[in-house]
């Protein structure tokens, strides 16, 4: 296992449990910003049970598969019109300086700034 994926794995590991992260959000906190479908490869190769990958979800919300929504409702994650209800279930992990603005950004949706 690389590097990378060794990081994107404990990033994952400390999403808690009824909060949510996007890729984007997991890419930022892992050190880099713009890696989000790279997050997603690791979470498809996934299959260690103790990285709960059904944390992390699309920027809008959706989980990346049908059998994720129950995970999620079992551990309490509000859902809004079939998706993650992002404003009251993300997860805000403590950043600091470009990271966290970054961070920031990645938790509103904003794409290109």
């Amino acid at each position: 296992m690389d590097a990378w994926t060794r990081t994107v794995r404990e990033v994952v590991r400390r999403i808690p449990r009824g909060r949510v992260a996007s890729y984007g959000l997991v890419a930022v906190v892992a050190g880099r910003p713009r890696a989000a479908r790279a997050v997603g490869n690791v979470m498809r190769a996934c299959r260690d049970r103790a990285v709960p990958a059904h944390r992390v979800v699309r920027a809008d919300g959706s989980p990346a598969f049908a059998r994720f929504r129950p995970l999620l409702e079992a551990e309490g994650v509000p859902f809004r019109r079939g998706r993650v209800d992002m404003r009251s279930a993300l997860w805000a992990p403590p950043l600091s300086g470009a990271r966290s603005r970054v961070a920031d950004r990645a938790r509103r949706g904003d794409r290109h700034r």
